[in-house]
C-alpha cells in the first residue's frame, strides 16, 4: 500500500523536525513526503531540506502566499501545491500538518484497517497535546472525528469527494461528503499523535468568525449552528466563542455543498444529536 503525504509549512522551524523524523522512524515507510514551505520567513526550509537531501522520498517546494496564519483555504492551496507534483501511483493520499509527532507505527496502522475495510474512506488517529508536563486529549472534537492535522484518504473516496475544498470546514466536510458516497471514517483510538501547537493558538484574530462561517458554508442551518455554538463554547470555556460562531454564520455568503448534500448533512447531524440524547 503506497502512502503519499502533503505537508503545507508555514513557519515551523520549531516543530517541522520533528514530525520529518517521526516519518522516518515509521515502522512502514511512505513512498512519497512532499512539503510545501509556504512563504515561511524562518528556518523553515533550511530544516525541509535537510531532511530532502538524506531521504530520496522526501521532497519540497517553496510556495508564496500571505504572512497571516489563518485555517481554512490557506493551508489548502498549499496542499494542493504539492499533491500537484505527485503522480496517480498512490493507493492513500494524506495532509499532514508539520506540528505533528506520529507514532512509529502510525501508517503501519493505517495499512492495516484500510486493507481489512475496504469501504473505509478516511482514517486516523487521535490529537493529544502537552499540558502541564502531561499528554492529554485535545478536546475540541468527539473522538469518532478524524482531525486535519493527520487525515489519511483512501484515492478512491477523495476522487468520490472532489478532494478537499479550499475553504474553512474543509475538514469537517471531507468527513461528512465521504458518508454521503458511502464510505466509512475512523479513528484509531491507540494511535496517539502529539499535537505541538494546539489548534487555533497561532491564529490570526481575523480567523475569529469562520468556523461559525463554515457552518453557513455547509448548509447547518441556524438550530444546527446554535447548538454547536453552544457546543463548542461549552468546550472552550467562554461565551465569546459562541458570539463569534454565530456572527460569522450570519457573515457567509456563499454554500460550498449542494442542496442534497446539505439535506443529508443536516440529517446526520440531527440523528447524531438524538443518539446522544436517548
Amino acid at each position: 500500500m503506497r502512502f503519499y503525504i502533503v505537508i503545507p509549512a508555514h513557519n515551523e522551524e520549531d516543530s517541522i523536525g520533528k514530525t520529518l523524523e517521526s516519518l522516518t522512524q515509521q515502522t512502514c515507510l511512505p513512498s512519497k513526503v512532499v512539503i510545501v514551505n509556504d512563504n515561511s520567513t524562518d528556518g523553515t526550509e533550511g530544516i525541509i531540506s535537510e531532511y530532502a537531501s538524506t531521504y530520496n522520498w522526501i521532497t519540497y517546494l517553496n510556495a508564496e502566499s500571505s504572512d497571516e496564519h489563518i485555517p481554512g483555504a490557506k493551508v489548502i492551496r498549499a496542499f494542493y501545491k504539492g499533491f500537484e507534483t505527485l503522480d496517480e501511483d498512490y493507493d492513500i493520499i494524506c495532509k499532514y500538518d508539520a506540528d505533528i509527532i506520529l507514532p512509529i507505527n502510525y501508517l503501519e496502522r493505517l495499512k492495516d484497517i484500510f486493507t481489512q475495510n475496504k469501504s473505509l474512506g478516511i482514517a486516523g488517529g487521535l490529537a493529544y497535546i502537552q499540558k502541564n508536563g502531561n499528554w492529554i486529549y485535545e478536546n475540541i472534537s468527539n473522538k469518532n472525528h478524524v482531525r486535519g492535522p493527520f487525515k489519511s484518504y483512501r484515492k478512491a473516496c477523495f476522487k468520490a469527494i472532489g478532494g478537499l475544498k479550499t475553504s474553512i470546514g474543509w475538514d469537517t466536510l471531507d468527513t461528512l461528503l465521504a458518508q454521503y458516497h458511502n464510505w466509512e471514517v475512523t479513528t484509531d483510538k491507540d494511535l496517539i499523535v502529539k499535537h505541538l501547537k494546539p489548534t487555533g493558538n497561532s491564529y490570526n484574530k481575523s480567523s475569529r468568525y469562520l468556523q461559525g462561517e463554515a457552518l453557513y458554508k455547509m448548509r447547518y442551518g441556524f438550530v444546527l449552528t446554535l447548538i454547536s455554538s453552544l457546543k463548542m463554547a461549552f468546550k472552550k470555556r467562554s461565551v465569546i466563542v459562541f458570539f463569534n460562531y454565530i456572527i460569522g454564520y450570519f457573515k457567509g455568503k456563499n454554500h460550498i455543498v449542494t442542496k442534497a448534500e446539505g439535506q443529508f448533512i443536516r440529517q446526520l447531524r440531527w440523528k447524531g444529536i438524538l443518539k446522544k440524547a436517548t
